[in-house]
């Protein structure tokens, strides 16, 4: 089915060793829409690169799945790559917030966006390094591409994770939920409570008689990744899943809505000049509209606490950078 809309797709994913690439990667090869993937990784992790691809490969062959895996050091590799994914950086720890990751993670992603812009010019640029809506902003302005083609997962895990719990506590299948979460990916993310709808009707007409715990909720939404790490050590299959879900919307011109973080000039609330999750139509190309959302009082004060707060990290990152080039 994929012939009908392009003759070859090439995804470089950037720190493909790590536990989010590398899975990133075997589910990608797994959906049979990919004909090429570049596992980027430093020289000194090469032979762990060769090592998932030999492994990858004896899986795929099950399959009868035919997807060409590369590792490779060598930036000459990612050319002609249709999306680029960054996801190498500095893991986060039990009890660290994501905005603690930005000064050592931000210098590796501006090198990876320089280069893609060298090597894989017309690629889209897709962000996942934490704390990644201030990555997506030092990823846009180190590649110099237009807006449309530089994306963070942004709170599209959130709202995943946001839809699964509402599911769950209303014992409703999680088709029949739509719901959503914008803002910071982080301690200032706004479930948008107020526009969700259950099989089309509004949230509470079911969540009155379930008592359901609005601030309980939202606590396990903005925690769920600490609670993760604190168990199992890292989340890997929600982001992902999540993130391979994104770029498949890419490449099959879906013209789904997603939630992801994009770089704003006034569209929301006349919010510019930060890069924060809110939720757009994507297509082969990368971000086609952003879509226009209504909030209440207290979603709107929030929103706008998200901006300012990833206004004032990304302006400490641009200076550190610019201080230590």
């Amino acid at each position: 089915m994929r012939r009908q809309y392009y003759i070859m797709v090439k995804v470089t994913i950037f720190g493909a060793t790590g536990t989010i690439g590398k899975t990133v990667t075997f589910k990608l090869a797994s959906t049979d829409i990919v004909d090429e993937i570049v596992l980027f990784t430093r020289k000194t992790s090469i032979d762990k690169a060769t090592g998932e691809v030999f492994d990858m490969y004896d899986a795929l062959a099950a399959e009868d799945i035919d997807c060409k895996l590369i590792p490779s050091y060598d930036y000459n590799d990612i050319r002609n790559s249709d999306i680029v994914l960054i996801s190498a950086g500095t893991h986060r720890s039990k009890g660290m917030n994501r905005l603690e990751l930005a000064i050592p993670n931000a210098k590796i992603v501006q090198e990876y966006a320089k280069q893609t812009a060298i090597y894989a010019p017309n690629a889209i640029i897709l962000v996942t390094t934490n704390p990644v809506d201030v990555m997506t902003n030092i990823a846009l302005e180190a590649s110099g591409f237009n807006r449309r083609k530089v994306i963070g997962l942004g709170n599209h895990l959130d709202s995943l994770r946001l839809k699964t719990y509402l599911s769950k506590h209303l014992n409703i299948n999680s088709r029949e939920v739509h719901t959503r979460v914008v803002g910071e990916h982080g301690d200032h993310m706004v479930p948008l409570l107020s526009s969700t709808t259950i099989g089309g009707l509004p949230l509470n007409y079911f969540a009155e008689p379930t008592s359901l715990d609005v601030p309980d909720i939202v606590n396990r939404l903005k925690t769920a990744g600490n609670t993760i790490i604190g168990k199992k050590g890292a989340t890997e299959y929600g982001p992902a899943y999540a993130i391979s879900n994104l770029i498949k919307t890419i490449l099959t011109d879906s013209h789904k809505i997603l939630t992801v973080s994009i770089y704003l000039q006034g569209e929301i609330l006349g919010v510019s000049d930060v890069c924060l999750g809110v939720p757009v139509i994507l297509y082969r190309h990368g971000i086609l509209f952003i879509v226009p959302i209504t909030m209440n009082d207290d979603e709107k004060e929030e929103f706008l606490k998200a901006s300012k707060s990833i206004k004032d990290v990304t302006e400490k990152v641009r200076q550190y950078l610019k201080d230590n080039p």
